[in-house]
C-alpha cells in the first residue's frame, strides 16, 4: 500500500455518505442564489456531489469538507456563467446556416418556372421578384386583368403538377 496517498478505507472512515448528504441543504442554498432557475440549482448541487465523490473516491483528502464543497460549487457555477456569457449572441450577431432541402425546393421551383410558357413565365417572374398583386401585374405588363388572372392560374396549376413529382 503506498502510504503517500491516503485509500479510500482512510478516506471513508471521515467521510461517510451521510456527511454528503448532510451538505445538500447548504449546496442547495447557496446554489439557488448562483443559478438563474431551480432545475439549474439542482444541476449544480448534483454536479458538484458528484465531483466531490469522485475526488474522494480518486483519494484526495480534504479536511474541511463543507467549505471545499461550496467552493467547488461556486468555481462550477462561475465556469458555467462564463460558457453561457460566450455562447448567447444578440439577434444581429446570430448567424443562421442555410437549410439545404429549402434551397433544393426553391432551385426546383425556379426552374419549373423556367420551363413555362413565356407568356406564363414572364408573369410568374414579376412575382418572384416581389409583384404580388394581379391589378399591379396588370398594370406593369400592360395586360387586361382578365387575361393576368388566367395566365397566373394556368402557370401556378402547371408549377403544382410539375412540383408535386
Amino acid at each position: 500500500m503506498d502510504l503517500g496517498k491516503p485509500s479510500l478505507i482512510h478516506m471513508t472512515q471521515h467521510i461517510t455518505p451521510r456527511r454528503l448528504v448532510s451538505l445538500i441543504p447548504l449546496l442547495t442554498r447557496r446554489a439557488r442564489r448562483l443559478a438563474r432557475s431551480r432545475a439549474e440549482a439542482e444541476d449544480l448541487v448534483q454536479d458538484t456531489l458528484l465531483s466531490l465523490c469522485q475526488r474522494l473516491h480518486d483519494g484526495s483528502r480534504v479536511d474541511d469538507l463543507p467549505a471545499y464543497a461550496m467552493r467547488m460549487l461556486s468555481n462550477r457555477a462561475r465556469r458555467g456563467l462564463r460558457v453561457q456569457a460566450t455562447d448567447e449572441l444578440e439577434d444581429d450577431h446570430a448567424l443562421t446556416e442555410p437549410d439545404a432541402l429549402l434551397r433544393l425546393d426553391c432551385a426546383d421551383t425556379l426552374a419549373a418556372i423556367a420551363k413555362l410558357p413565356k407568356a406564363q413565365r414572364q408573369l410568374m417572374d414579376l412575382v418572384v421578384a416581389g409583384e404580388t398583386s394581379p391589378r399591379a401585374l396588370s398594370n406593369a405588363t400592360g395586360l387586361p386583368l382578365g387575361t393576368v388572372m388566367s395566365r397566373l392560374a394556368r402557370a401556378r396549376a402547371k408549377l403544382r403538377f410539375v412540383l408535386s413529382d
